[in-house]
């Protein structure tokens, strides 16, 4: 059999061809595949960690990222974690106490959040009380849903407009002005923080990302996919998931109206199937409020 041409040429020129032959056990190239793979995993897992508010941070770590804002997400990690604490009634967390009135004030929308949620956590605490009111005039929504959450465990109503508007589908809005890109559709399942859609400002500027701020699911689109919007334009609704709703009950159990009875037995009659729990927690809420209002009668 003839030898391939490009055999030919490395014998007419001097040059020897080497023969290949698989890598023995052992050897450096059989050592890189399997390093590297696990090597990623390591790098995924070590990321997942370090970022996963579950991991328990020591007292040290506590003190320093409660104070110190500037990596907002260490400040989350440890919010939740103090969240936690205060849940299970541990009376050191009273230390970080000052940390969390003055989170409850920062200019960060996301710490406002977390910090309104631990706060409801410890009804005992007058100081919680007052900072838990003055969230409800929060220019973000969650923030003001996670006030109302927190006041309904000191047993103060305030809050109660904003519990019946979790309830009820979210508008989306766009946060600025230019053509919209679509990346989701309807019925797709949402979570807080996905991306909704971009828009895209002009040919040189950045796109701006939609962020959902709940998790639930797209239940339409206002406008079609490549229209200009304006800054402040309804673009989609968001019915809220499970999680929400439940809260948003369970908070109304303790305060709310008879003004909420509609919108109550509205989210029991049109829960899916496989949310028991909503219709459960509806129909006990629905009771507490008519039990509430015949007492306030007599």
């Amino acid at each position: 059999m003839p030898a391939p041409p490009e055999d030919e040429a490395a014998r007419g020129s001097g040059l020897s061809v080497p023969e290949l032959k698989p890598a023995a056990a052992g050897s450096p190239r059989n050592t890189v595949i399997v390093v590297v793979p696990i090597l990623l995993v390591l790098i995924t897992f070590l990321f997942w960690y370090q970022t996963w508010f579950g991991r328990g941070l020591s007292d040290q770590e506590m003190a320093k990222d409660l104070t110190d804002t500037s990596v907002p997400h260490k400040t989350q990690h440890a919010l939740a974690q103090l969240s936690d604490r205060i849940a299970r009634g541990d009376a050191s967390a009273r230390r970080w106490y000052p940390q969390l009135l003055a989170l409850a004030q920062n200019k960060e929308s996301q710490l406002r959040l977390e910090a309104a949620w631990a706060m409801g956590q410890d009804n005992r605490v007058e100081e919680f009380h007052q900072a838990l009111r003055s969230l409800l005039e929060d220019s973000v929504p969650m923030v003001r849903w996670n006030a109302a959450l927190g006041l309904a465990r000191f047993g103060d109503g305030a809050g109660e407009p904003q519990l019946r508007s979790m309830l009820q589908p979210f508008t989306l809005e766009a946060p600025a002005a230019g053509t919209i890109e679509f990346r989701m559709k309807e019925n797709d399942d949402v979570r807080n923080g996905s991306i909704i859609a971009r828009i895209r400002q002009g040919e040189s500027s950045p796109k701006r990302d939609v962020f959902s701020p709940l998790g639930g699911t797209i239940a339409r689109r206002l406008v079609n996919d490549g229209a200009a919007v304006e800054a402040g334009k309804a673009v989609a609704v968001i019915n809220p998931d499970e999680g929400q709703l439940v809260e948003a009950l369970r908070a109304l159990y303790l305060v709310g109206q008879p003004e909420d009875l509609e919108e109550v037995e509205r989210v029991g009659r049109q829960s899916p199937p496989e949310s028991e729990r909503v219709r459960q927690q509806a129909d006990a809420t629905a009771r507490a409020i008519r039990e509430r209002a015949a007492k306030g009668k007599t």
